[in-house]
């Protein structure tokens, strides 16, 4: 027997696991917002990436009440803050690289002391 491609947990023990019926999960699958791969057999095989996002879902819809389209809603920004997070860290990763050593070491003799200035008050 080779090694495996994808490794992960069938559909019964995911809803025995999470106490919800196996169709909840094809329903969240044809949905969109669960998207388990498969095994040669075709069987469903959800990775721990997959129970975390079911983690989300059953958060929303359980216990704060959120219907199936607002899940997805949700979900899509979610996705879309962690891409933007992701973005603006290789920005800064970009910044931090083309600022070099030296460079931010002449920085710091580039400020000039400036005495405090003595405020007087003026009558009117």
């Amino acid at each position: 027997m080779g090694p495996r491609k994808k490794t992960g947990y069938m559909i019964s023990s995911v809803a025995e696991s999470y106490q919800i019926h196996p169709q909840t999960l094809r329903l969240y699958e044809r949905l969109g917002l669960l998207k388990p791969s498969r095994s040669e057999g075709n069987t469903r095989l959800y990775t721990e990436e997959d129970l975390q996002r079911l983690e989300i879902i059953l958060t929303l819809t359980r216990e704060l009440g959120v219907n199936l389209a607002g899940v997805e809603v949700i979900l899509n920004m979610r996705e879309k803050m962690e891409k933007m997070q992701q973005q603006v860290e290789e920005m800064i990763e970009f910044v931090r690289e083309q600022i070099s050593p030296s460079f931010s070491g002449s920085m710091r003799n580039a400020l000039v002391r400036v005495p405090a200035t003595k405020i007087v008050r003026t009558q009117r």
